[in-house]
């Protein structure tokens, strides 16, 4: 029954994400479009109430007018819209599946002994202080000089990121390092929405309300982390769906694909920022192309030489299958056996000779080539098992 349980929070939890994700990162896309497109007013008494500029839209029948002050309006309306829900509910989200995939279940998700024989609250803590360690020294970047040159911050970021996927694959299943790096790079981006850009909004509303001058700082200082939270969207976006691709995070060089596949996602959200501009290049996508094609050619499954053991291919499939009944059935099971399993992972059975036949090709993906399954080895395949699959597969006609 427990298993049960969290199948449906599970289930609930990332149904919320999803949505509070879109919500988030619609808003926050549309308000870097907006500011990109932003024009000079075209009417002067615009330019003397202090807007600095505007836009006109066409939308589901009907014309808007956006105007954006160069600090603040000289008078308040009644009813101010405030945009961080999107982003608090988001992360809130995202930590409930964390804290009960990951963290309450780390012997299933986030452990890999083959990794590093952690212990569950070595493991939990590490994955704590990833989050917590990650913002303070992108905080910490962003408040120093370097913030003040946009290509020296975006290399020391990288080496940075690439340190800490680095770090964190050695530490933890594939898996679960994908998902803390993701989780890293949202707890940035709503922490900076939490603690540089309402604080500022705030005190702009309250200059305005208490009589006093507002200070423009905080205009620059909100602008500068929401367009780093713009260009963090998309690898934070891939890894939220990375789980269902093991050719990445389970291969040997998983942190350098993860690296890769991020600094491929933050290129191509420059070139839709500088299209706002009509200024956009091409290079930014092909070297994106570029890194995707490298990677996919990269991780491209390599024939694996499989000595003859003479055996006919009835005896193959036996020792096989004895294989994937020892180590793989204990989860892909109409009532699976493993702890943590209320249902058979992705609806695949391997309990009969047929079920195991028709899923022959996944299997050896799974077990040979990305060697992602058994999940965090729970069952504790050992290499001449893999290989025993592996020349089993390697028998069958094509």
């Amino acid at each position: 029954m427990e298993s049960y349980i969290i199948e449906w929070l599970s289930l609930l939890g990332r149904w919320a994400h999803m949505i509070f994700g879109i919500a988030w990162v619609g808003a926050s896309f549309y308000f870097v479009w907006l500011d990109n497109h932003l024009q000079k007013p075209l009417q002067q008494n615009d330019i003397d109430r202090g807007v600095g500029g505007e836009l006109w839209a066409v939308h589901g029948g009907g014309f808007y007018h956006s105007q954006k002050y160069q600090v603040a309006p000289p008078q308040l309306p009644g009813t101010l819209h405030w945009f961080k829900w999107e982003a608090y509910t988001t992360w809130l989200s995202g930590m409930f599946l964390m804290v009960l995939l990951y963290w309450y279940q780390a012997e299933i998700y986030l452990i890999d002994p083959s990794v590093a024989d952690l212990s569950k609250p070595v493991a939990i803590i590490i994955g704590v202080a990833s989050l917590v360690i990650g913002w303070l020294v992108y905080d910490r970047l962003c408040k120093s000089a370097v913030a003040q040159n946009d290509l020296l911050m975006a290399a020391i970021l990288l080496v940075f990121l690439t340190a800490v996927a680095y770090v964190l694959c050695q530490l933890f299943s594939g898996r679960g390092a994908y998902i803390h790096f993701g989780a890293m790079l949202g707890t940035i981006m709503v922490a900076n929405v939490a603690h540089v850009i309402i604080p500022g909004q705030r005190d702009l509303v309250a200059a305005k309300k208490e009589g006093r001058e507002p200070d423009p700082i905080h205009g620059i200082n909100g602008k500068l982390r929401s367009v780093h939270n713009t260009y963090f969207t998309l690898p934070v976006l891939f890894v939220m769906i990375s789980n269902h691709y093991a050719m990445t995070y389970g291969h040997e060089y998983n942190w350098l694909i993860l690296i890769g596949l991020s600094l491929a996602g933050a290129l191509i959200r420059v070139y839709f920022v500088k299209r706002h501009f009509g200024k956009a290049s091409p290079v930014t996508v092909i070297i994106a192309a570029v890194i995707l094609a490298g990677i996919a050619w990269a991780i491209a499954p390599k024939p694996i030489a499989v000595q003859s053991s003479g055996a006919d291919s009835q005896a193959l499939f036996a020792q096989a299958q004895s294989v994937v009944q020892l180590r793989c059935s204990s989860c892909h099971a109409q009532v699976p056996t493993q702890a943590g399993f209320a249902a058979p992972p992705k609806g695949i059975l391997l309990e009969t000779p047929e079920e195991i036949l028709a899923q022959a090709s996944t299997i050896y993906q799974q077990t040979v080539v990305t060697r992602a399954m058994p999940i965090g080895n729970l069952t504790g395949i050992s290499d001449e098992e893999r290989g025993v699959i592996a020349q089993w597969f390697e028998s069958l006609p094509r």
